[in-house]
């Protein structure tokens, strides 16, 4: 009787895990709309966050691309993953051209180059992270030459913001396989950290009436000493850029901060009053037209001084600026200033379930710089996990992350101005883990769980896309000459 009963149990069980593997085949690609539950994200005036209801999304897949079906893998890649088929002059490190109307990263070898990475590639520091990681891997080395030819095997080629960049820089597979690896230099925030005054919330540093201190005289001063560490990596081909800081508060309301500072001798306070008087501007003129000169006007000195830093001790590699999250990324005249400095704006993209046209065109049409959208997730309730913390959509099922994925990426493909992506991360936040950012405590972001095990329902809908990165960018060019010739290209 128990062995019948093993048996029936186990037969439920492979049916259950078939019917899983099945989801992907079995979802309804052939319809013109797919639709996925979410749940999004609400935040309130009082500092609550909360999420709504299910809501319905229409969700496009690479399915539902009207001539187009998945190839054979057709375009030939180099290590870095550029394609061979498309080259030009090679500079010996990555850097971005434009080419027939369409921005593309440049490899080290001269071809063409997406950058899809996955961002905080670590091991786990909980008490359970490090029990799995004793019992699966043992030492980092094994750790870090797995996890690159699982990465590779999904089609991801690079390794974004927090990653464990000495680790992988080590590692004997970035010879053969490397992962472009970034680094972020924290200057603002570390200066922050030096002068006092600073003060984490989620997700970032914040500062005293979200003013930065870029009027500070001593801070390119401590800019040159972080930068002067650079020259241990600026002939490193598999570098990919240089992050300066994340999520800075350049906010609408940056010129009232300043001048609203209780310290009068503060540097930040006399620079926005000198400001005005030299614009002939009274406190009480102040529009939103002022105050978006303004910010602009914080953005210049800030790029100029953080890039500045950068090359001089490293003029090989790119500046990728701070990594952006807030209205400035659709403010012209900011966006006008970053690009005098920044290689590529780098900017976290969250509350779209899919990317807007006008906004990420307007993007690089204001900056003249392509972008890279550098932090974005959606996290599965069947994960366990409770999804509270975090800025990213809830989904059902990891199926339903691995389509939101493709429906996400999908659209900044069809963009000529996308070069590239960072999915927020690597592996799920641990609620047993004592000490985490205030942001990352209890979801479902990553594409392993605490255990180290993969996703791999939604991975094998990601790769779907990464395998194919250019022969789908091929497929959206050819759709856009065809709407040229028809009178109806929509950029």
């Amino acid at each position: 009787m128990e062995r019948i009963i093993y048996i029936l149990v186990f037969i439920l069980i492979m049916n259950s895990c078939k019917q899983e593997k099945n989801t992907i085949s079995n979802i309804n690609l052939n319809s013109d709309t797919l639709i996925v539950l979410a749940k999004k994200r609400i935040y309130h005036v009082d500092g609550r966050k909360t999420y709504t209801d299910w809501l319905q999304f229409p969700t496009r897949t690479i399915h539902h691309l009207a001539g187009y079906s998945s190839p054979r893998k057709s375009v030939k890649l180099n290590k870095f993953g550029g394609r061979k088929d498309m080259r030009t002059e090679s500079a010996g490190f990555f850097h971005v051209r434009k080419i027939d109307r369409r921005w593309w990263v440049v490899d080290p070898e001269g071809c063409l180059f997406k950058h899809v990475a996955v961002n905080s590639i670590y091991t786990g520091k909980s008490q359970r992270n490090q029990g799995a990681f004793e019992e699966k891997f043992g030492t980092k080395e094994i750790w870090i030459n797995e996890t690159n030819k699982m990465l590779h095997e999904y089609g991801f080629n690079g390794a974004g913001s927090w990653s464990d960049i000495e680790t992988i820089i080590a590692s004997g597979q970035q010879s053969a396989t490397p992962l472009a690896y970034t680094i972020n230099l924290n200057f603002m925030s570390g200066y922050g950290l030096e002068r006092g005054g600073t003060y984490s919330v989620l997700g970032h540093t914040r500062y005293p009436n979200n003013t930065i201190f870029v009027f500070d005289e001593e801070f390119a001063h401590y800019c040159d000493e972080v930068a002067q560490q650079l020259v241990q990596y600026n002939n490193d081909p598999n570098l990919f850029g240089y992050f300066s800081d994340n999520e800075l508060p350049f906010t609408m309301k940056t010129l009232d901060g300043y001048i609203s500072l209780e310290n009068h001798s503060d540097p930040g306070f006399l620079a926005a009053m000198g400001w005005l008087r030299d614009q002939g501007i009274n406190v009480d003129e102040i529009s939103d037209e002022i105050r978006s000169e303004f910010r602009a006007y914080v953005a210049e000195i800030y790029y100029k001084i953080t890039s500045g830093a950068i090359r001089k001790y490293d003029p090989n590699h790119m500046v990728l600026g701070p990594r952006l999250y807030g209205s400035e990324k659709n403010d012209e005249s900011f966006l006008r200033a970053a690009g005098k400095y920044a290689d590529i704006l780098s900017c976290n993209y969250y509350g779209r379930w899919t990317p807007v046209p006008e906004e990420i065109n307007n993007w690089s049409l204001w900056s003249g710089r392509p972008f890279i959208i550098t932090e974005w997730y959606v996290k599965g309730e069947d994960s366990g996990l409770p999804n509270q913390s975090g800025a990213g959509w809830i989904v059902k099922t990891q199926t339903d992350r691995g389509l939101f994925y493709q429906n996400y990426t999908l659209a900044l493909l069809e963009s000529r101005n996308c070069v590239g992506w960072h999915w927020f991360k690597y592996m799920d936040n641990d609620p047993t883990s004592d000490g985490a950012e205030l942001s990352n405590i209890d979801a479902n972001k990553g594409i392993v769980d605490n255990y180290y095990k993969e996703y791999s329902t939604c991975l094998d809908l990601m790769s779907e896309i990464n395998m194919h990165i250019y022969e789908l960018t091929d497929y959206f060019d050819k759709e856009s000459v065809n709407e040229t010739q028809t009178g109806s290209i929509k950029d």
